[in-house]
């Protein structure tokens, strides 16, 4: 997709601060940080989310890089969360399937917000 952000990252006409790169998957370090890691690994190819028709194969390897960015960024033994917003009810902000890594501190119990009125 040439108008994706995430697309125009991998094919190197963004800079990003690559944390970690494998044959079909790429993870960087989000620019607007929620937490002191928080890292986004992503397909090279464009999915627009999970309901994209993504072979089963590269969920696994996305999954399986979760794991080594998490050992790269030193979060791997104290802990850290994993996201992915699907949609717009889960507020996913760029279109292209991409999975959160955040760590680096205690987190909160609470996971969600719900919104007003919930």
């Amino acid at each position: 997709m040439s108008d994706c952000i995430f697309c125009k990252i991998v094919r190197g006409e963004i800079p990003a601060k690559v944390v970690y790169e494998g044959e079909r998957v790429l993870a960087f370090d989000d620019v607007h940080p929620q937490a002191p890691v928080h890292t986004l690994v992503i397909p090279k190819e464009h999915f627009t989310n999970l309901q994209d028709d993504v072979p089963p194969e590269l969920l696994g390897e996305l999954f399986t890089s979760v794991r080594e960015v998490a050992r790269i960024k030193g979060v791997a033994e104290t802990g850290y969360r994993v996201i992915v917003n699907n949609g717009p009810d889960a507020n996913q902000t760029v279109p292209h399937l991409h999975i959160h890594i955040l760590g680096g501190h205690h987190m909160t119990h609470g996971m969600v917000n719900l919104g007003p009125g919930q």
